[in-house]
């Protein structure tokens, strides 16, 4: 059964690039932890909280589009060397002007979008180049086990980092940032794997419209699109809103907020054990419809709980659903698109995907003081559950894969 779940193990590159990049998360995440604290000791400010956060998310919005005709144009290793090597100047210059005492708040939002434009032509490429590392039957078995190094870094990187920013200091999260890039950067120089895409004289334009022209070519490509979105817009509000959940309807502190948040992280690497464990199942378009309706049922649960012990248990499977449903639908984007076409179509993927976070958390944001945010969750997790009976019902053609 072991042999089963970790399965992609077995291939020697796709090893190194898993220890390069769960390590390489570690680090951000420890950096994640320290950055806020420092941002809000600085400015005093939720507002520039919030546009450190906005700062470093909008390059992928901005520039992910391009990150993925990059990535079909030159050796994917390449841009991610590149993309690693920002970050790490990044993660050092700040280090630096933390312990010579002379960093701003503006220090701090430029290489926020500094880093960002990093992640976004990063970020297409690392996922186009995973699939190409295992065998084609082997790449849901990847995809879930690269889910596992996520969540498993943010587990693990935010309890690190609270404990190096009390112990050693912020500069030192912001450090062991930096050589944790030296993780990846040496995993991806010891690949065997080399991806050298044929020249084109086509124009960056028109190779993004052929990537948008090859998802419509695919019916079940533009509904798997429309998934990405509005499964992370309509779902990640859950954890957005804990700290809310936790003090109005528990009337608890950073102790509950904490605890839901950890309890989902390990549904989070559970869940996506079990994906792992199921490897090239047939019918995953159903699959991945089933758990999206029941991850709806189960957030409107929890919203609607006001039993402590059933909130925990509930919040534990809703991270579990969540993981599995992304590395289905992320697993099933790969299997559709071809090796020349991979880096704009995931960059269209990872657009729809990250896009659907904040739009979510801005609506919800607006209707949680009018209508109170169990309401909200509640609606979100009843829409959330319609529109998978919909696809799988109505709209068949992801339930047909």
């Amino acid at each position: 059964m072991l042999r089963r779940v970790f399965k992609a193990f077995q291939y020697r590159d796709f090893r190194l690039m898993w220890v390069g990049a769960c390590t390489s998360s570690i680090g951000t995440w420890m950096q994640i932890v320290a950055q806020a604290w420092l941002v809000y000791d600085l400015s005093k400010s939720g507002f520039m909280l919030g546009l450190d956060m906005f700062l470093g998310g909008i390059p992928l919005f901005l520039f992910s589009l391009f990150g993925g005709v990059l990535a079909d144009r030159i050796d994917r290793r390449r841009v991610l060397l590149a993309s690693q090597y920002v970050q790490m100047s990044s993660a050092f210059t700040l280090t630096a002007l933390v312990l010579l005492h002379q960093v701003h708040i503006w220090h701090i939002l430029g290489l926020s979008f500094v880093s960002g434009c990093a992640q976004a032509f990063g970020s297409p490429a690392y996922l186009a180049l995973i699939p190409t590392l295992v065998k084609k039957e082997d790449m849901p078995n990847a995809i879930a086990l690269n889910s596992i190094q996520f969540n498993t870094a943010t587990v693990i990187g935010p309890m690190l980092g609270g404990v190096a920013m009390l112990k050693l200091g912020n500069a030192w999260c912001f450090g062991l940032n930096g050589l944790s890039f030296l993780a990846p950067i040496l995993s991806l120089s010891m690949l065997h794997m080399r991806i050298i895409p044929e020249k084109t004289t086509e124009s960056v334009i028109d190779s993004m419209k052929e990537g948008f022209r090859f998802i419509h070519r695919h019916a079940a490509m533009e509904a798997l699109m429309v998934l990405a979105f509005a499964m992370t817009a309509l779902g990640v509000p859950a954890r957005t809103f804990l700290p809310i959940i936790a003090k109005q309807v528990f009337h608890g502190g950073p102790g509950i907020y904490t605890g839901f948040l950890s309890i989902a992280g390990v549904g989070s690497v559970l869940g996506a054990l079990a994906v792992a464990g199921l490897g090239n199942v047939a019918h995953k378009g159903r699959i991945a419809l089933a758990m999206l309706i029941l991850m709806g049922a189960v957030i409107t649960g929890f919203a609607l709980s006001r039993s402590l012990p059933l909130s925990f248990a509930l919040f534990f499977v809703n991270g579990a659903l969540m993981v599995g449903v992304f590395s289905m639908v992320n697993s099933l984007v790969q299997l559709i698109t071809t090796n020349e076409m991979r880096g704009r179509v995931m960059s269209v993927y990872s657009f729809a995907f990250r896009g659907g976070m904040p739009m979510g958390n801005l609506v919800a944001g607006w209707l949680v003081p009018i209508y109170t945010a169990p309401a909200v969750l509640a609606v979100n997790g009843v829409l959330l559950a319609a529109l998978g009976l919909y696809f799988l019902l109505v709209h068949r053609r992801v339930a047909a894969l």
